[in-house]
This record gives structure tokens, C-alpha cells and sequence, in this order.
């Protein structure tokens, strides 16, 4: 059963899962983008398989991670519940649309609004410590992420996390929620593929993922609980205006 694996391929994968999730779990963000850029830039997985096998991954990864990051009282629930019907209905909505929609037009756009917001949060984050507020616009914004995170193959965390942050949010538990929330979120996008692949979908690159991913998670919702908020500001706003600039490069070269 076992002769067969290539263990250092294995090896290789489970590090890459493993490095994005500790980031993702963290921050709230950019499990796609950095487990799709080593898949492709550094292991050499074509860029259909990436794209496919980080989907499938996340359904396992989002689930640990949500699980963590309840534990540790990352999660507020009076947010969770009012973010996770609409980003449900905005997720559905955009994969039904997938087929007709053409994302790869709107992307470049969507991700230089996020590098902006990145740099406004960066801003925030080194000028003086952010004053806790309760966000507003929640139901919209689990609406739009959501359908983004469907259609144009990821997006979620980038899009929520930063403008809960920038309505005045607290970091800890918005990173927390938002995690949470993507597990339901990703379930409802990716039942039916992962139903039509059965075991086909678990490649090599899918295991390593996950075993990097899943042991990763525990870890990435401790970071959150005790990195303090300004400083997860400033990270947050670094991840996100690098993966946005990044994903507005590749979009348009």
C-alpha cells in the first residue's frame, strides 16, 4: 500500500500546507494564495491540479482550524451567526454563476481594492492602537465575500477580514470568526466536487496539504489568541497587500 508514495514529494507537500495554514490561522487570510504559489511556483504542480486540490483541502483544513479558534475564545458568536447565512447564500450564488461568469476580469480590480485596504491597515496599525468598535455592514459583507470567494476562486478571509478590521473590529476575534465561518462556507461550494471526485481528488499534493494543513491549525489560532492586536493589525495589512499586489501581477501578466 505504502511502496508507492513518494515520501519526499509527500514531505514537500505536508510543508507547504503546513506554512500556509500557520499564516491563514493567524491572520484570518491567504491559504489559497500561498499554498497555490508554492504549489506552482516552487513544487512545479500545474496550475488546474493546484487550484483543485487546495479547494479540497481547505473543506478539512477550515473545519480544524474553526475548531481551534473556538477553543482558544477566538469566536464571537453574535458575529459568526450574522455573517455565516449570507456568506453561505453569497458563496452557492457564485458557484451557480461560475460557469457564465468571466472573474478573471474583475479579479485584478477586487485585488487592488485589497491592497489598498492592506496599506490602510498597515497605516492604522503603525500610527497608534486601533479603538475596538462593533462593525455595521456584516450581512453585505458575507454576502459579497462569499459570492468572491466562489467565483473567483478564493477570497474570502481578504475581502471579510479586512473590512471588519477596517470598520473597527477587534483582530483577535475577527480572525477567529471569520476562520470559523469559512468552514460552512467552504462545505456548501465544494460538496458536489468533492462528491463527483471521490477518493480520485486525494492526489498526493491533496495528502500533504492536508497533513501540513491540519497539523498547522492548532498553532495558527494560538498565535492569534496571544500576538497583540496592533501588531496583528500590521501583519494583516503586510500579508494582505503583498498576496493582493502579487495576485494583481499574475492576473495581469
Amino acid at each position: 500500500m505504502f511502496e508507492n508514495i513518494d515520501w519526499a514529494r509527500l514531505a514537500e507537500f505536508v510543508a507547504a500546507g503546513f506554512a500556509a495554514q500557520i499564516v491563514d490561522g493567524a491572520l484570518g487570510m491567504a491559504f489559497g494564495v500561498i499554498s497555490s504559489t508554492l504549489l506552482v511556483s516552487v513544487l512545479g504542480v500545474p496550475p488546474a491540479t493546484a487550484s483543485a486540490s487546495v479547494h479540497v483541502v481547505e473543506c478539512f483544513t477550515t473545519g480544524v482550524s474553526g475548531i481551534s479558534h473556538a477553543l482558544h475564545k477566538n469566536v464571537n458568536w453574535k458575529l459568526f451567526w450574522r455573517l455565516v447565512l449570507p456568506g453561505i447564500v453569497g458563496g452557492v450564488t457564485g458557484a451557480y454563476l461560475l460557469s457564465s461568469l468571466d472573474a478573471s476580469v474583475t479579479r485584478p480590480f477586487v485585488m487592488t481594492y485589497l491592497a489598498g485596504i492592506g496599506l490602510y491597515l498597515l497605516w492604522r496599525g503603525l500610527r497608534k492602537p486601533p479603538e475596538p468598535k462593533e462593525p455595521k455592514v456584516i450581512a453585505p459583507l458575507g454576502l459579497v465575500g462569499g459570492f468572491l470567494d466562489a467565483a473567483g476562486g478564493g477570497g474570502w478571509g481578504p475581502v471579510v477580514t479586512s473590512n471588519l478590521l477596517v470598520q473597527g473590529a477587534t483582530p483577535r476575534t475577527t480572525i477567529g470568526t471569520v476562520n470559523t465561518v469559512e468552514f460552512f462556507l467552504t462545505v456548501s461550494i465544494s460538496l458536489t466536487f468533492l462528491v463527483n471526485l471521490g477518493l480520485e481528488a486525494f492526489t498526493t499534493a491533496v495528502v500533504g496539504l492536508l497533513i501540513g494543513g491540519i497539523v498547522a491549525a492548532p498553532f495558527g489560532a494560538m498565535f492569534a489568541k496571544h500576538i497583540p492586536a496592533r501588531t496583528l493589525l500590521i501583519l494583516v495589512g503586510i500579508v494582505l497587500t503583498v498576496t493582493s499586489l502579487y495576485s494583481v501581477y499574475r492576473a495581469l501578466s
